[in-house]
């Protein structure tokens, strides 16, 4: 069963993204949130000073980075150390994101990544055999939750062809202040620009960003427990926040097994195939 009528999808296929108002329940939320909470509680920072930024994603990007796309792993900001080496706030208010198993290790996140109505949505839009790529908690902590710069996720999930599909969960209310998405609507029509690969020495995107005209992007803003619904070439961005308010989100790359081929030279190399969301 599609979860979607012709009008919002046909919005999607001309937009690249779509926002589903009060998809998550406020105890779906509530469960993931609590639970992120537990978990960087239990989080020692010094067993890692791993630091995500995508503005130097190739300088970054070390094992314990490959390492996640199978585990629960913790990344900083870039802003949250000092000259000295040491973390300027609380660990609760210097990390980045968590990732790239929470789908799969964690029951709260778990639930809602493999529910029905996710099925249902990936049903909608042609999914055969969709399988979960990675998932993120994304924090963007008030002051010093970093910019994510203009991309295309299909740049870094590719599969021949393209089938990657972000879904962006709300987990806080998100607005121009606090750092919320932007994009350029229709941007997914004119194709890939660039593709992020992973060889011997580390990774790579094949050429330079192009420059984007700010202006042809437009805020998203949503409340809480809506979903964006990301085409995989739509450029999109979001800003640093700078508000006193941070801005969760839990996200979800989902790409097709059939009919398709995941690139081999994708930065995520798995040990254990993933589980499929449903298979039709």
């Amino acid at each position: 069963m599609g979860i979607l009528s012709p009008e919002p999808l046909q919005f999607f296929n001309s937009q690249g993204y779509l926002v589903i108002e009060s998809f998550a329940s406020s105890d779906e939320i509530e469960s993931m949130m609590q639970r992120m909470e537990q978990l960087v509680d239990e989080f020692d920072p010094s067993s890692t000073a791993s630091i995500f930024s995508t503005k130097n994603q190739q300088k970054l990007t070390d094992d314990y980075f490959f390492d996640s796309v199978e585990r629960i792993s913790f990344f900083f900001e870039e802003k949250a150390f000092g000259d000295d080496g040491k973390l300027k706030q609380p660990k609760q208010l210097s990390l980045n994101k968590v990732g790239h198993a929470l789908h799969e290790i964690e029951p709260a996140f778990k639930k809602f990544s493999s529910s029905e109505k996710v099925s249902s949505l990936m049903h909608s839009l042609g999914y055969k055999r969709p399988v979960v790529m990675q998932s993120m908690y994304i924090f963007k902590q008030p002051g010093i939750g970093g910019e994510v710069v203009p991309h295309q996720d299909n740049s870094f999930l590719y599969t021949e062809p393209q089938t990657c599909t972000g879904l962006w969960l709300a987990l806080e209310d998100a607005n121009i202040l606090n750092g919320c998405l932007w994009a350029i609507p229709g941007s997914h029509k004119n194709g890939l620009v660039r593709r992020f690969l992973r060889d011997k020495d580390g990774v790579k995107f094949d050429r330079p960003s192009p420059s984007y005209d700010q202006k042809d992007f437009v805020p998203i803003e949503v409340k809480a427990g809506s979903l964006v619904v990301i085409h995989g070439d739509l450029i999109h961005q979001s800003f640093e926040n700078q508000s006193q308010k941070s801005r969760h989100a839990y996200s979800l790359h989902v790409v097709d097994t059939v009919g398709c081929k995941w690139a081999p030279e994708n930065w995520i190399r798995r040990k254990v195939e993933p589980e499929p969301l449903f298979v039709s």
